[in-house]
């Protein structure tokens, strides 16, 4: 690869560092896009022996590349996102891809369409445990930094893909449970 194009590359990925999400960390910040994204690659280690019928590293590498069209529009919520933002999003992840060589041109819009079509188990299981893993973010975070909305959310976002996998269903339900205790907890009087 050229090393104009790979550095410029390395930059537009970069603002997945600064671009922060809704989410918050367990010690009150912002949590940035990129450390999601790495998290959520772990979390996919994690849990690879649990799927021996799909092609794990092809679901990490679905992970590593399923927000990069937020490098350039930013995190919208997904109680904010409209069809405006999904098609923004969209054409920052044309964008980057056009900055590559052909050849990855070719496999990242290949990765996105996967995604966005969501018929393979492995773009399934991304997307589970994409939602998952900003559930159990919340979880982490101080419960101050919780929206209204959120308390309902908290029990419900995730809830649809992860029945699609027997483990995923019993992981969500634990951290359903780690939501309703941290609720009760709380003293909100919510739910």
């Amino acid at each position: 690869m050229d090393v104009r194009m790979l550095l410029d590359f390395m930059s537009l990925a970069e603002k997945l560092k600064c671009n922060t999400r809704h989410s918050w960390t367990s010690d009150g910040r912002h949590e940035s896009v990129a450390e999601h994204t790495c998290r959520l690659c772990v979390f996919a280690w994690l849990v690879k022996e649990e799927f021996p019928q799909l092609s794990m590293d092809h679901v990490m590498k679905l992970c590593l590349f399923h927000d990069l069209g937020e490098a350039v529009t930013g995190d919208v919520p997904c109680f904010e996102k409209k069809d405006c933002h999904r098609e923004a999003e969209d054409e920052g992840i044309k964008k980057a891809a056009s900055m590559l060589p052909e050849k990855y041109e070719k496999e990242l819009l290949e990765m996105f369409r996967e995604l966005d079509e969501n018929k393979t188990e492995e773009a399934k299981l991304v997307h589970a445990l994409d939602k998952m893993e900003a559930v159990i973010q919340h979880n982490e975070a101080p419960i101050d930094t919780w929206i209204p909305l959120e308390y309902d959310l908290q029990l419900k976002y995730g809830q649809e893909q992860a029945k699609a996998f027997p483990y995923l269903a019993e992981l969500r339900r634990a951290v359903e449970e780690d939501t309703r205790r941290k609720i009760l907890q709380s003293g909100t009087g919510q739910f």
